[in-house]
């Protein structure tokens, strides 16, 4: 794995993220991909703190499988991982997360090791007393010998050797700067002496303070070493518990450090689909700065990159292998993620360097040669190879390895290669499992753009590249000459197909921009005419409650005994119809439009007449675009002269109308129902002649179909249709 990501250009950006490691481990993840995803995605919603720097604990489990006794701060490894995951286990986690936690049940007897520790990873005094005792002497101890040390320095008969009045640490020893002659006033031992001749002393009764230190120093050693012998033993009786949470520890490891990871640098985490599919949306190499985002679809068994000398070919290759070999480990890069697609490989193979090894005796090609004897034994794998045809002559190596490559995709391989000898491309273009990638050229600049076009074949533009880096044009114009105009003609027929290509696929997002603008443009339309059906049925619901409210003060009337209250009913009545009439009185429209006429279409839309079709006309609008419209949704700018019309309601043409029905596995009335409706579009969109599929069976579909199509008022008549459109399984029916 460290070869593969020093070849692909990674090392800083894996360590940067290994960093992050509470302990030193492996970059990949055991287990499923998507539970661990899963896993990381619920706890990017909580807030909290990374776990502490931790040892690694395996020399620690040999010691105590053979019933060895741990140090102090070993023991205090194993409490830091129980401390960190009690801490866990008080936040505020939900779903997978909490359940995981709950499962970690700690035992009492490991608890209440912990309580034997200080944050600082000191064991508490208090927790036995003859610790504590031993504690305090040797806190006395130093308190004495410091005590006898300023007595010392005080003393009047040793002012007169004193070189200064500081005690000094010598080989671990508290000293006292002497002359000379010091022994008459003095009893000590000479510790060493100074460049200046004088001695470093430690006075006697010192040594005697110092000899009852060592000994509390020893048996506080010993007191330690029985607790401590007592500690090993529960965790011996815990093992199991012990290594199970200590490996739940390195998995929370390496979810918080992709996690904190992504967070710091803005990084996205996409998960391998069950494919082998490679869509780059927005990709940014790590390993540059100031990156021009990839953006391509490798959705085919091979993808060959020709093109332009220090193009970016070999980086887009190291590109597309770090983008699947950072999202088989859950490692996050930066890519648009809504659009970027990765499936799943069981290897990722990189044949990038020259192998050429004087030790070994093997040349470049047979080094090649090799590197892909090893892919034939491997299936499902995704390879990467800068410069295929590198160490022999290229007719041949592109011969040779055109059968290889076949050889390969039949192993379910995905091969990424890069090339500058266009005769394997020749050879590899025709297959529809090959996808053609170009690194584009500037001609206007002379130098390569670093962007790529899909579906072509590109020039190397060799002699420009000699020219850029300083080689002499009259050698580059010889070469030229040498190469022949044939060649060179070659190479401008591709680079011209370049071209056209480039120019179609800018056509083509104009193309698409426009089609984009007019859909949003029709959806509109479809959301004014479902308004307008909207109200215009509750305008009729509000006159069928007026004509009822009618008609019961007219049956009022009738039932009235009294003249005068039949008289008043009736009034009622006819007044109420006399205000539904006044609701439909004739509205004012504009009169007839005009070619050339300045209109305002909808409430947004404005623009001119071109041509007047019936009651349709064409407008061409403001932003260029031509619509087909019904006179009747047009407005003028200003004022216009008024004519009167009595309103009406038209029925829309069917935009989705078709000459054929198929009703095949449909239930007699489902079936006749959809007959029904497709019927009444064929009449609105202006058919005369339909065909309707409904099968042989067992008779029963056709025969209501029969006999729904004899009752339809709209039928002209029906017959089966001929061999080649159905036979008795279809009918033609003239509308």
């Amino acid at each position: 794995m460290e070869i593969l990501i020093k070849k692909l250009d990674l090392t800083n950006f894996i360590d940067s993220f290994s960093s992050l490691f509470s302990r030193a481990k492996p970059i990949y993840l055991e287990g499923d991909s998507t539970v661990h995803y899963n896993y990381i995605k619920e706890l990017w919603q909580v807030d909290f703190n990374p776990p502490p720097s931790v040892e690694n604990l395996n020399e620690n489990f040999f010691l105590l499988k053979k019933h060895g006794v741990l140090k102090v701060y070993e023991i205090y490894e194993f409490i830091k991982i129980v401390r960190y995951f009690n801490y866990l286990k008080r936040l505020k986690f939900e779903g997978k997360i909490k359940e995981w936690l709950d499962k970690i049940s700690i035992p009492d007897n490991i608890l209440e090791i912990d309580r034997y520790f200080d944050k600082d990873g000191n064991l508490i005094n208090s927790i036995n007393i003859d610790l504590e005792n031993v504690t305090k002497n040797l806190e006395k101890s130093r308190e004495n010998i410091k005590s006898q040390l300023h007595r010392v320095l005080n003393s009047q008969k040793l002012q007169p050797y004193l070189i200064d009045r500081q005690v000094h640490l010598i080989n671990d020893e508290e000293t006292i700067l002497l002359r000379g002659g010091f022994n008459h006033v003095l009893k000590g031992t000479i510790i060493d002496r100074s460049s200046s001749g004088f001695f470093y002393v430690l006075p006697e009764n010192i040594m005697e303070l110092k000899n009852q230190k060592a000994e509390l120093y020893a048996l506080k050693e010993k007191i330690i070493f029985a607790i401590c012998k007592e500690i090993s033993s529960t965790f011996l009786k815990n093992i199991l518990f012990l290594q199970f949470i200590n490996k739940e520890f390195d998995r929370f490891d390496h979810y918080q450090a992709r996690l904190f990871f992504a967070k710091s640098k803005d990084l996205e985490f996409i998960l391998p689909k069950r494919d082998s599919k490679i869509v780059l949306s927005s990709f940014c190499h790590p390993a540059i700065s100031n990156p021009i985002p990839i953006n391509i679809d490798f959705s085919k068994s091979i993808l060959l990159i020709t093109g332009v000398n220090a193009g970016g070919k070999t980086m887009l290759l190291k590109s597309i292998l770090s983008a699947v070999f950072l999202a088989k480990h859950l490692i996050p890069f930066k890519c648009f993620k809504e659009k970027t697609h990765i499936g799943t490989f069981k290897e990722i193979n990189a044949i990038l360097d020259d192998p050429q090894n004087v030790k070994n005796d093997i040349s470049t090609f047979a080094g090649r040669m090799l590197e892909f004897s090893r892919l034939f034994s491997k299936k499902d794998f995704l390879v990467g190879v800068d410069e295929i045809e590198l160490g022999t002559d290229s007719d041949e190596a592109a011969s040779l390895f055109k059968v290889m490559l076949e050889h390969l995709v039949l192993k379910n391989a995905k091969v990424v290669i890069t090339t500058h000898h266009k005769r394997l491309a020749s050879l590899m273009a025709s297959y529809e499992y090959v996808e053609l990638l170009a690194a584009l050229y500037d001609e206007k600049n002379q130098k390569p753009t670093y962007t790529f076009l899909q579906g072509t074949i590109g020039k190397s533009y060799a002699f420009e590249t000699a020219l850029r880096y300083y080689i002499p044009i009259n050698i580059v114009h010889e070469a030229k000459a040498v190469y022949g105009e044939d060649k060179d003609r070659l190479n401008d027929l591709i680079e011209r197909s370049s071209t056209l290509e480039r120019e179609l696929i800018q056509k083509r997002v104009f193309l698409d921009s426009e089609i984009e603008k007019a859909s949003k443009l029709t959806e509109q339309l479809k959301e004014q005419r479902d308004n307008f059906t909207t109200e215009i049925n509750q305008y009729k619901e509000k006159l069928n409650i007026e004509y009822q409210k009618a008609i019961n003060e007219a049956k009022s009337a009738v039932k009235a005994l009294d003249v005068k209250d039949i008289h008043r009913a009736l009034n009622s009545a006819n007044s109420i119809i006399s205000n539904i009439e006044q609701t439909k009185k004739p509205i004012e429209v504009i009169k007839d439009f005009e070619v050339g006429d300045k209109i305002r279409y909808r409430k947004s839309t404005k623009g001119e007449i071109i041509q007047i079709k019936g009651k349709n006309c064409v407008i061409l609008t403001e932003d260029g675009i031509k619509l087909t419209v019904n006179m009747n949704e047009l407005k003028y700018f200003g004022n216009a002269p008024m004519v009167k019309v009595t309103s009406k309601t038209t029925i829309p043409r069917p935009q989705n109308a078709n000459v054929k029905l198929d009703l095949h596995g449909l239930r007699g009335d489902e079936a006749i129902e959809k007959l029904d409706k497709f019927i009444s579009d064929a009449l609105l969109a202006g058919f005369d002649e339909i065909l309707v599929f409904h099968g042989i069976g067992t008779g029963k579909l056709a025969y209501r179909v029969k006999e729904y199509l004899k009752e339809h008022p709209k039928v002209v008549e029906f017959f089966d249709a001929p061999p080649n459109m159905g036979g008795m399984g279809a009918k033609i029916v003239k509308l």
